[in-house]
């Protein structure tokens, strides 16, 4: 089944960040004719710690994007983890499935990067675009295209709504999930929710080679607090500043009450001086957002709907990554949209779709459900404390560490610590 006479393309793609993005470049580079919207005018910001895990470079690298440090990328060798009187450094593991090195890049090129390569594939994209809500078929409540209407930088309506049609439709529009939240995908209030602040600062760390995250968040004075489950990153851009934040998790969505503003201004004023970290260094506000976890929305996929990246809560619980899961969200969508456009049927078609939401629950699924497991058990301050003193001396164990909580490790094969941490998701339901 392919695009009928009166759609305007075969799929619609709400949201230019990481999993709307990757999924339209997926989607031309298999002939289909898509169209992108994206409710910003590019470059544009985005809250998130800029850094990217060898999984996520593995994903660039699949779609062809450039990564050379000439084209604004900077590359780092592995983390730095300080901690409970420690401070140790893991390089990223040589693996056959990916590289071994991480990259950053602020998101306010990164994603406009991206939303050029899927353009030069073949997608169009339509900035300063405002999805408003879905459009429905009348006999069968089938989503069979979008709403939409211009605005300016400010967000504020420039013209008159118009419709959008196309046979499948894929929400990528972050951490709100308007579209499938009107159409009564709600989210899961059971599963992890993170927050995240972060800023940047001009410092001379702006070329460090490691990805530094501090363990020891406080949410009061050291030694008169209980320690939080989260941690504070140090990620040097190469281009004379840093991304500074810091974030943490619940294990379910009950909001906290946590200042973490303030919280992220007591760490600032206990940095060293050298580093710079100072109100007169400072390059923007202090910036936060909410992180959703472990497949907090779904079903990923029902009646002409995909949900893609935050909108189907896709970060990771163990580290609060989304960026490499939504380039993969976008990658296995557009593989099953473009099986499912050739589907002489629609019971065809619709079996196609369905494996997109099989595809990912059985790459992530148990992976995520130790993840949630993990969150539960570091949510009582004892336990942080105990793993930051006595767990980072050990290197068998950080290895272990490393590979679980980045998600780098061999699925088939590897070493020992590849087989369990492989094992252990195998083994965990997929829930």
């Amino acid at each position: 089944m392919t695009a009928a006479a009166h759609d305007d393309a075969d799929v619609i793609v709400v949201g230019a960040g990481p999993a709307g993005a990757g999924a339209a470049y997926w989607c031309a580079s298999a002939g289909l004719d898509v169209l992108l919207l994206e409710k910003s005018a590019f470059p544009r910001d985005k809250i998130c710690g800029d850094g990217l895990t060898p999984r996520a470079v593995s994903e660039l690298v699949r779609m062809g994007v450039p990564i050379r440090e000439q084209d604004g990328w900077i590359r780092n060798v592995g983390l730095r983890v300080i901690g409970g009187g420690h401070r140790i450094e893991l390089p990223w593991p040589e693996l056959s499935s990916y590289p071994s090195y991480g990259l950053a890049r602020a998101r306010t090129t990164f994603d406009q990067t991206l939303a050029e390569h899927a353009r030069a594939a073949g997608a169009k994209l339509s900035e300063r675009t405002s999805v408003t809500g879905p459009v429905l078929d009348e006999r069968t409540g089938r989503v069979v295209g979008v709403r939409a209407r211009p605005v300016d930088d400010a967000g504020r309506r420039a013209g008159d709504e118009v419709e959008y049609r196309a046979p499948v439709v894929i929400d990528a529009g972050g951490v709100s999930a308007r579209l499938a939240t009107s159409v009564g995908r709600v989210k899961r209030d059971d599963r992890p929710m993170g927050v995240a602040v972060r800023t940047y600062f001009r410092t001379p760390r702006h070329d460090d080679p490691w990805m530094e995250s501090h363990l020891e968040l406080w949410d009061g004075e050291p030694g008169r607090s209980h320690l939080m489950p989260g941690y504070g990153w140090i990620f040097s851009l190469g281009d004379g500043t840093a991304n500074v934040g810091l974030g943490s998790v619940s294990s379910t969505a009950a909001a906290t009450k946590v200042d973490y503003k303030d919280l992220f201004a007591r760490w600032m004023a206990h940095a060293p001086a050298e580093w710079e970290f100072t109100p007169e260094h400072q390059v923007g506000p202090v910036r936060g957002a909410a992180l959703p976890m472990g497949f907090n929305r779904g079903p990923m996929y029902a009646d002409g709907l995909l949900l893609a990246g935050d909108s189907a809560g896709m970060v990771s619980p163990f580290n609060g990554e989304g960026i490499a899961y939504g380039l993969q969200a976008g990658r296995v969508a557009a593989d099953a949209i473009s099986q499912a456009l050739t589907r002489g049927s629609a019971a065809g078609r619709e079996r196609a779709l369905a494996t997109y939401q099989q595809r990912m629950r059985e790459d992530l699924g148990g992976y995520y459900t130790l993840g949630r497991l993990f969150v539960r058990i570091i949510e009582h301050p004892q336990v942080m404390r105990l793993c930051t003193r006595y767990g980072l001396p050990r290197p068998l164990l950080m290895k272990f560490v490393l590979k679980l909580l980045s998600d780098c490790y061999e699925p088939r094969g590897g070493d020992t610590v590849d087989r369990v941490i492989a094992g252990l998701a195998r083994m965990a339901p997929a829930a």
